[in-house]
């Protein structure tokens, strides 16, 4: 085979990204880096220069995952699923414990968070279950056991670590899969009256901090310099960001260190006193436009594989999005779910980068045909 042979599929391929998306992902990234200059006191370490280094890493995933036949993604779907639960399951027995939770795991000297990981792995397996799926067959109770066990039993191997938030994004992105393969409405109604039903029971197995966190959403004044300090700081710093903010590194809550976890899980909120509800409602556009594109692809795309690919993504993107955004707002309760480009994390910036190669993947092969039986492009 010559080398015009498999360079020009590959040139092809690139050609036909998403470049937009493309510029705004970076867009939102680079926002991100300024933050955490700015959470540094102006120093481009410790945390810019390291997730410079983490974006420019996923950012060649993103190519490599990109521009890969989706016949290839399709084909190791269920062996990427089974490696991230594997990484799971090594988390249980070998773990190490970081920020009060065991959720990492040493994989050749580098620490990874299986559970990001595994957000894409659903999204993964499920659009490869249901593309092969008939339609007419998709609401037969013994065809939904396969794809419930897939998204359950990871979302219980992570409610065990524990990390409710992300066992949250799971479980929704697994249900907003259901949805778009055709899933009939019942089984959610039936699915949410039992959850509901279930709530005093569940409450019961919650550890000690998650029910503070709870109490704390619910009175967040009573303790304002202990549990509910951070929630009060935030709900601070974003009111006095006023209409224009206070300018970049002039935030008062953030600079002077009264803003917790301001990198991370807070980063929306430093943001918000910096350049106040005109730089939060640009941040909120930019994502809006992502997950809009993500649809757009969606609906777009000719086989269902690629369709399941990009609405997974854009689900798990809107629902980090939601979550991160009421939380630091006191709407619910803090769950440590971060924001998708903007937080300091390398797995989160991974699994994200990862998840817009899956979108641009669709994107590039929209109008190819892919055969439900596993057959070639």
């Amino acid at each position: 085979m010559s080398k015009a042979s498999i360079l020009y599929p590959l040139f092809s391929r690139f050609t036909q990204m998403h470049w937009i998306l493309v510029l705004f992902v970076t867009l939102l990234a680079c926002i991100g880096f300024a933050m955490m200059i700015s959470a540094a006191g102006g120093n481009f370490s410790p945390w810019a220069s390291r997730q410079v280094m983490r974006f420019m890493f996923a950012f060649f995933l993103m190519l490599i995952i990109a521009l890969m036949p989706a016949t290839l993604l399709l084909r190791y779907a269920y062996v990427f699923y089974v490696l991230c639960l594997l990484l799971l399951i090594g988390v249980e027995m070998a773990g190490f414990i970081g920020m009060g939770a065991k959720r990492w795991v040493d994989v050749g000297g580098v620490n990874i968070q299986p559970s990001e990981l595994m957000k894409i792995a659903i999204i993964i397996a499920l659009a490869r279950y249901f593309h092969s799926t008939n339609l007419q067959d998709v609401n037969r109770f013994i065809v939904l056991v396969p794809p419930l066990l897939l998204v359950l039993v990871p979302a219980a191997f992570i409610l065990r670590q524990p990390n409710l938030g992300t066992a949250a994004v799971l479980v929704f992105v697994g249900a907003t899969l259901f949805f778009m393969s055709g899933v009939r409405a019942r089984y959610f109604l039936v699915i949410i009256v039992l959850g509901l039903a279930a709530a005093p029971v569940g409450w019961h197995f919650l550890h000690d901090y998650q029910k503070q966190r709870v109490q704390t959403f619910l009175h967040p004044e009573e303790d304002p310099l202990g549990a509910g300090y951070n929630i009060m700081q935030s709900m601070i710093a974003i009111g006095s960001g006023g209409f224009f903010g206070k300018g970049f590194m002039h935030g008062s809550q953030g600079q002077l260190d009264f803003l917790p976890e301001k990198h991370t899980d807070f980063i929306f909120t430093m943001l918000a006193e910096e350049f106040g509800f005109v730089g939060c409602f640009i941040i909120i556009a930019l994502y809006t436009t992502l997950i809009a594109y993500g649809v757009a692809i969606g609906l777009r795309c000719r086989h269902m594989f690629g369709s399941l690919l990009s609405m997974g993504v854009s689900a798990m993107l809107f629902v980090h999005i939601v979550i991160n955004m009421a939380m630091v707002m006191g709407l619910i309760p803090v769950v440590g779910v971060p924001l998708p480009l903007l937080s300091y994390g390398g797995s989160i910036m991974i699994s994200m980068l990862i998840g817009f190669g899956l979108m641009q993947n669709a994107y590039v092969h929209r109008d190819v045909h892919l055969s439900r039986a596993m057959g070639v492009l």
